[in-house]
């Protein structure tokens, strides 16, 4: 089975999304790939932006500061309740344009072989701590470069991508994908590219997506008949009348 995931990593319900795909699979025991993809939720982000989250999302969607805080408080909540240490008091506006393109970078080692298969898919997780609970800039090169270490990228490799323009164009790609399957926010998970999940759905939506794609991927049953009958079949020299 493989699941494609389009999320961002300074976006909350993403992390909970993956949180609870990752329960639902756990349940079901089923074998997955899963492949990340990149999604700005906002590419006019900058990496110098002096407020805090709560203000930023407060004079965004209206309600000044104190409707932000209300905003956290109640995602956090809803984190926790899954075992994610949400502190976004200390959360950094980034732009994350890069922190993209080393996770294609992790892709990319990781189906050659340069480094385990898991890759992208452990530094995906450590981004997005880095950013929820431990307050890093999210957008610095040094702190993506640290983190992409920790998670066993060669630190050359890395440095070669952020010095550069690589894998801007995936990233471009990614987002436009998206938009063609109708997802105009994140995350978004398509299963065996056929079914889709939008947002951070229940954990019993997910089992329901992951027991249709496996009921649709089950092997024919074949019915035969007795074992001494000949069956009138047509084989690569044609069709014996």
């Amino acid at each position: 089975m493989r699941i494609d995931i389009w999320s961002d990593v300074v976006c909350p319900w993403c992390y909970i999304g993956k949180r609870r795909l990752e329960e639902a699979l756990a349940e079901s025991g089923d074998p997955a790939e899963i492949v990340w993809h990149s999604f700005q939720l906002d590419p006019s982000a900058t990496n110098d932006d002096p407020r805090d989250l709560a203000t930023r999302l407060g004079e965004k969607f209206g309600g000044g500061r104190e409707t932000g805080l209300q905003a956290n408080e109640r995602v956090s909540t809803i984190a926790a309740e899954l075992g994610l240490d949400f502190r976004l008091d200390r959360a950094k506006s980034a732009n994350t344009v890069d922190a993209h393109r080393v996770l294609h970078l992790a892709r990319e080692l990781g189906e050659s072989g340069e480094v385990p298969a898991d890759t992208q898919g452990r530094l995906k997780e450590r981004y997005l701590q880095g950013y929820f609970t431990d307050g890093l800039p999210m957008g610095d090169h040094a702190t993506l470069t640290r983190l992409a270490v920790e998670v066993g990228l060669p630190e050359v490799r890395v440095a070669e991508v952020l010095t550069g323009t690589a894998h801007a164009a995936e990233v471009a790609a990614d987002q436009a994908q998206a938009l063609a399957y109708g997802a105009n926010g994140v995350p978004f998970f398509v299963i065996d590219e056929k079914y889709g999940v939008s947002g951070a759905q229940p954990v019993e939506v997910f089992r329901e997506a992951l027991r249709r794609a496996n009921a649709d991927r089950k092997p024919v049953t074949l019915i035969t008949g007795p074992a001494t009958a000949d069956a009138d079949t047509c084989g690569p020299d044609g069709c014996p009348i």
